[in-house]
């Protein structure tokens, strides 16, 4: 055994086995070429499983990690790669512009991250549970997976952290059919109250089973350890550490 935190600097730890397996998964769409990565534990059983599509910068050693920590919480992973593998931002200028790209067509942006959801369920390890299957995403992959659940996909529950909340059509929420947790820094300048308002309108007029959690000091990507741009993009321990607690009590609950 060996002690295993969620990220650095959180209060979060867990004793689990090196058992820690990845695989990869291809598949295409509209003839693009895709990659993602699944991460589950092989020694646990009945594992539920969770798409997780990573901040704008896509499939990085940094999200794959985040992937592997999760993973040893008790959940099959699978760090999705929406971008396609000719798109690998190597900087904030080529994220913005890839997510853009997505961002500005959201039904593309829907139909890449149930391409990647499809792709995971059809390469699920043995010991995950086929029937259990939820969608987290982080900043631009918050705003992924919440658009996801505008679209109808039938999850167990949608998670986002420090995700864009905006819809180009609100009166797609009428769609949602999971539970939606929002995991939000309470001072983000980059989803601000307005925007959380309408947010919140958003979901009561559709009737949603939501939640809104603010973290009060945090801004936007305050799990990422690698933000540093303080009041606007910045790590914030405490916070991260209360939203992986809150995405796991959630999945408690839906999964059992």
């Amino acid at each position: 055994m060996k002690t295993l935190c969620l990220l650095s600097g959180m209060a979060l730890c867990l004793n689990v086995n090196a058992a820690i397996v990845s695989k990869t998964v291809s598949h295409t769409m509209a003839d693009k070429q895709f990659e993602s990565t699944l991460v589950y534990d092989d020694s646990q059983q009945q594992l539920p499983a969770v798409l997780m599509v990573p901040n704008w910068m896509g499939p990085t050693s940094g999200s794959l990690d985040k992937a592997k920590k999760i993973a040893a919480m008790g959940y099959a992973v699978m760090m999705a790669d929406v971008y396609g593998t000719d798109v690998r931002p190597a900087n904030a200028d080529e994220a913005g512009k890839a997510a853009g790209v997505l961002r500005s067509d959201r039904a593309l942006l829907r139909g890449r991250t149930k391409a990647a959801l499809a792709a995971m369920k059809a390469n699920l390890p043995p010991n995950a549970d086929p029937s259990k299957v939820a969608a987290i995403g982080f900043c631009f992959g918050g705003g992924a997976v919440l658009e996801l659940a505008r679209g109808g996909e039938p999850l167990a529950a949608v998670v986002s952290f420090h995700g864009n909340l905006d819809t180009p059509n609100p009166a797609d929420a009428n769609n949602i059919q999971a539970p939606i947790l929002v995991l939000h820094g309470a001072i983000d300048p980059y989803v601000p109250p307005e925007q959380v308002a309408a947010f919140e309108k958003e979901m009561n007029e559709a009737k949603v089973d939501w939640q809104l959690i603010a973290y009060g000091g945090a801004v936007h990507s305050f799990t990422n350890p690698q933000a540093n741009t303080v009041g606007k993009a910045d790590y914030h321990p405490k916070a991260a550490a209360r939203s992986f607690r809150a995405m796991d009590s959630l999945f408690k609950e839906v999964f059992n």
